[in-house]
């Protein structure tokens, strides 16, 4: 019977074992230019004994910014200074993907340099606020993004996968979950298109498709992965038929042989296992277990072939060493929510270890 400590060939690079670390926003990128910082590099270096690492999320762009202090990887700049975190991870024998995330229309112009706005498939706002270095303010109506715009935009994430490779990245992950711009183009409440990028099923899943092959064809399929929510409501979206749209996307992908498929789950195990025999590859899972986090029974999931490898967010956060206390059994430090984003190494590089 496999387990999550037996190791696993993700697209030709050795894994030590199948606990993932989820991406997770932190908004400590206080360098200039939205760039990481050595305690970054720490952070993540201290978390190097997962089999693989997927960073908080990174913009591909300046307008794919939608929180204060996240990282980007579209100058020189942010690119050296990633090498930092890259050779930190390395260095402790880890493998870490560089999440590229897009905000879409969530975000706000205070965000964003030279009077940028936000943009999305279609013009619609979200319910609801983001915060800001002002506090919370109210979303705003994004910018549609026109064929021309949507051809750059499909540039920037190429552009950034291949920023990644230089910074040190042994991949990357493409964040079309959580309600960000690829989920809001494969969702019909958020895309209200009537051109060649939406209407129905194969329109909406169109963007996604090719995002991941500009990005596979940048860099190679075997150094990607894809981050997908179906029915996820967060950030005020509604999808109806999830089950038929991402079993279309995924048919659509499946011959691309990329590095995995990471869902994060909602409260529908049948959705998730029925995506589960359509994807061909390595299937990540990040299971619902709302409201708790998820905790050791997640591993069975692997035992049981429901997945290959399992994300843990917040219980990494909390344990540096979080694949050592799962073998163990415990125990586990308790995450502080007061110091999820933002602030100092206080409830970010300051969790214990085991000591025995």
């Amino acid at each position: 019977m496999t387990s999550a400590f037996d190791p696993i060939d993700l697209s030709g690079k050795r894994l030590t074992n199948r606990v993932v670390m989820a991406p997770m926003t932190r908004s400590r990128a206080y360098g200039p230019g939205a760039e990481p910082t050595e305690m970054m590099a720490t952070y993540y270096a201290q978390r190097a004994g997962a089999g693989l690492i997927v960073t908080e999320g990174i913009q591909p762009s300046a307008v794919g910014q939608g929180y204060p202090d996240t990282p980007g990887l579209h100058t020189t700049g942010q690119v050296r200074a990633w090498r930092t975190v890259t050779d930190a991870v390395h260095r402790e024998g880890g493998v870490i993907f560089a999440q590229l995330m897009h905000t879409g229309r969530v975000g706000h112009p205070s965000l964003l340099p030279d009077g940028l706005v936000p943009v999305a498939p279609s013009a619609v706002a979200a319910k609801g606020q983001v915060f800001t270095h002002e506090g919370p303010k109210d979303f705003v109506t994004p910018k549609e993004l026109s064929e021309a715009d949507i051809r750059r935009t499909i540039d920037d994430f190429a552009a950034a996968a291949r920023n990644a490779v230089e910074a040190g990245f042994d991949g990357v992950e493409l964040h079309g979950a959580n309600g960000y711009l690829i989920h809001q183009f494969l969702a019909p409440d958020t895309n209200r298109r009537t051109d060649a990028w939406g209407g129905g099923t194969e329109g909406r899943i169109r963007f996604a498709v090719e995002v991941v092959t500009a990005v596979a064809q940048a860099i190679g399929g075997h150094r990607v992965g894809l981050r997908i929510s179906p029915g996820n409501p967060y950030n005020d979206m509604a999808e109806d038929n999830p089950g038929e749209v991402y079993s279309a996307l995924l048919d659509r992908l499946a011959g691309q042989e990329l590095a995995y498929l990471h869902l994060l789950e909602g409260p529908d195990r049948d959705l998730t296992a029925s995506l589960r025999k359509v994807w061909p590859g390595t299937f990540v899972l990040n299971p619902f277990t709302h409201p708790d986090v998820t905790g050791p029974d997640a591993l069975k999931l692997i035992e049981d072939g429901s997945a290959d490898m399992v994300a843990y967010g917040a219980l990494f956060l909390a344990n540096p060493d979080l694949p050592r206390r799962l073998a163990a059994g415990g125990p586990f430090n308790t995450p502080d929510p007061s110091t999820f984003y933002g602030g100092d190494h206080r409830g970010y590089t300051d969790y214990p270890v085991l000591t025995a």
